[in-house]
């Protein structure tokens, strides 16, 4: 039987991440994976869907070609080369992971793992392997609730999305979160009729309601079909057709759709762990408790990522990976996850993105704050580049200037989000910002901007 000092069960971005780190600080680390390395993000997630959306824009981009004279015929897409692109993208990154795991010296084992002791772990169920410490990081897959089954043929997961290699003309997206809004984006730039159902009040529910509002408006300008406040009753397989009960809104609906997209969330992978031999208990959700180090009540067992009840982000878990062998190597005081600091980033268009407060979270909890709010028109920039949709908005405490939260809606707000949460975690104040000299014609201006609304000296504002 093979020992090791780390075993890490799973290859996704928290796994590897958390894998090398350990292996650069000495330990002699397994990687066991049943799949490719890199995880769902990369192989059937974050990458491939990043890459459909920028071929999208692209897309939609040829429409403006035309006002400078350009005729462009667009009728002769071909979406199995779009599909092709995106795979050749993943097979591109896959690689990379695997030699960055060759670099750094960590043993890669394909097969599929589960707990057979504290410090044992079973391959393929004939091969054992030993370990002084084990972290589990299998993450997630698409929830499947009944009525909604996806046969990834005509019923969808975000799996089945990422496979098509046809478009459909139309396509019903049920649950407005993060990967229904971003695939809302994509098909409707590849000119799919989309209709965006999402049963509660809000597109993306777990953002700012100002910010949510205004892309619900962008979305209806696009051409999509949103219905908030609005519940999928029943779903019907006939022939080449699906037909779709709706329920709430304004009023009751049914919809006749050649593809449903079904993207209710996602359910952790912690049921063949083999938790039980060891004692690990699940939550009710199959989510797996540990510590603010990633520790389960097991001694030397952690765990990350999508299988615990934090933010199912990619960013989350690689963070996670990285606390959790840290208190293995002895590192206790290392810094944990502060939730008021974790970045979300949507790739619809225009793209959101957010940390911290939002202002109905500040509201509900009786904070006195201060709030501004700059439009994206009022930076030069982004009327030169055709993007003056959009919005950055400031929470600030109202007696010491903190910052609370950024939300922000527009072009490149994935990129921006993160130079107002360097003012959070150097604990900048808007003063500071606004201090700072910044490149003129940039869409980082506004950043400044919504810092002088706060202190009330704006100019473009």
């Amino acid at each position: 039987m093979s020992h090791f000092d780390i075993i890490v069960i799973g290859a996704g971005p928290g796994g590897y991440t958390a894998a090398i780190r350990a292996a650069q600080q000495g330990q002699k680390v397994a990687l066991i994976e049943k799949d490719s390395p890199g995880g769902v993000c990369l192989n059937w997630g974050c990458i491939p869907s990043k890459n459909l959306i920028h071929q999208a824009g692209q897309f939609a981009s040829l429409s403006a070609m035309e006002a400078v004279g350009v005729k462009v015929d667009r009728s002769s897409l071909d979406y199995q080369q779009v599909h092709n692109q995106s795979r050749d993208v993943v097979k591109t990154l896959t690689q990379g992971v695997k030699h960055l795991l060759k670099k750094n010296q960590v043993t890669l084992i394909q097969g599929t793992a589960r707990l057979s002791a504290k410090n044992k772990v079973t391959v393929n169920d004939n091969t054992d392997y030993s370990a002084r410490h084990i972290l589990l990081a299998t993450g997630s897959r698409p929830l499947q609730l009944k009525g909604f089954e996806c046969d990834e043929k005509t019923v969808l997961s975000s799996t089945g999305i990422l496979a098509l290699t046809e478009l459909p003309q139309s396509l019903v997206i049920l649950g407005g979160g993060a990967i229904g809004c971003e695939f809302a984006y994509v098909m409707n730039s590849f000119g799919v009729k989309v209709t965006l159902v999402e049963a509660l009040p809000q597109l993306l529910p777990a953002e700012d309601s100002e910010i949510c509002e205004l892309l619900e408006e962008q979305f209806k300008r696009a051409g999509i079909k949103v219905l908030t406040a609005t519940r999928a009753k029943s779903l019907k397989k006939q022939k080449n057709q699906i037909t779709i009960q709706l329920e709430g809104g304004q009023k009751p609906e049914k919809f006749n759709t050649d593809k449903a997209l079904v993207v209710f969330g996602r359910t952790p992978n912690t049921e063949s762990l083999g938790l039980e031999t060891v004692g690990i208990q699940t939550d009710d959700r199959g989510y797996i408790p540990v510590d603010s180090h990633g520790q389960t009540s097991v001694p030397g067992i952690y765990a990350i990522g999508d299988i615990t009840a934090t933010p199912a982000l990619a960013h989350v878990a690689t963070r996670e990976g990285e606390i959790a062998v840290n208190h293995m190597l002895g590192n206790s005081h290392s810094p944990t996850l502060d939730s008021h600091s974790i970045p979300s980033a949507i790739y619809c268009e225009p793209q959101v993105a957010s940390f911290g407060y939002r202002e109905q979270d500040l509201q509900a909890s009786n904070i006195a704050y201060k709030k501004s709010v700059f439009n994206y028109s009022g930076a030069g920039k982004s009327i030169a580049v055709g993007k003056p949709e959009g919005v950055i908005k400031v929470l600030c405490d109202k007696q010491t200037g903190e910052v609370l939260g950024g939300h922000i809606l527009g072009h490149n707000a994935t990129e921006l989000i993160h130079q107002l949460l360097l003012v959070k975690n150097s604990e900048l104040l808007p003063e500071d910002v606004t201090a700072m000299i910044h490149a003129h014609p940039t869409l980082s201006e506004g950043i400044a901007e919504a810092m002088a609304g706060i202190v009330g000296k704006p100019i473009h504002g």
